[in-house]
């Protein structure tokens, strides 16, 4: 038992005295005694100095603060739909609510849209007739603060005739509005300030 143990701590001498003479190797290698030789300074030197950050102090800001911090305000999308409200038979609303069951329509909505453009096209000839008769405008139309400046710059006075939506700018003044708007006509919707409604209130059709 003794010569084994002796054995194996001739083998760890052993192998410690090859490991120190191969580090000894290569650092003959790259040293002439305490000088670092020429041809290898070169690729110990590095290419760029290390800098230290003198900079700060600094701020971690968490996502919910950076991504604030970088939001612009947008302004409301206006809608361009106009919700109504219509009463049915219980019958009728069976009627709808098995077609919607059966994947003809999405929900009950998506029926009653369909109805009314479907109602819409068989009279199309009629609505045209009776736009070109009273000569309104069909869909949107916009009505800024330059446009009523120019009427009352023409001294002028517009009256508003509109199928679909109308759109009052919302930096149009009140006095601005009575001194250029005679009267509104819309056959759809409106969109305009409070003030604006309540100045033009008298006329409104």
């Amino acid at each position: 038992m003794k010569s084994l143990r002796r054995v194996g701590l001739s083998e760890s001498f052993h192998a410690v005295t090859v490991g120190r003479q191969i580090l000894n190797l290569l650092l003959a290698t790259l040293f002439d005694g305490d000088r670092l030789l020429p041809w290898r300074k070169a690729s110990f030197t590095a290419t760029k100095p290390l800098q230290r950050a003198t900079e700060g102090p600094y701020t971690i800001h968490t996502d919910g603060e950076w991504m604030m911090s970088n939001v612009r305000q947008m302004r409301d999308k206006a809608p361009d739909s106009e919700k109504i409200t219509i009463n049915l038979g219980y019958v009728d609303l069976g009627r709808i609510d098995l077609l919607v069951q059966e994947g003809f329509y999405s929900n009950r909505s998506d029926f009653i849209r369909t109805a009314i453009r479907n109602q819409l096209d068989s009279h199309v000839d009629v609505v045209a007739k009776t736009i070109e008769r009273h000569t309104m405008e069909l869909g949107l139309r916009d009505y800024t603060v330059a446009d009523l400046e120019a009427i009352r710059g023409a001294g002028e006075v517009l009256h508003v005739k509109v199928v679909g939506l109308a759109r009052i700018a919302s930096d149009v003044t009140p006095d601005l509005a009575l001194a250029t708007i005679g009267s509104i006509t819309v056959l759809g919707a409106l969109q305009a300030s409070a003030e604006i409604k309540a100045a033009l209130a008298g006329r409104i059709v």
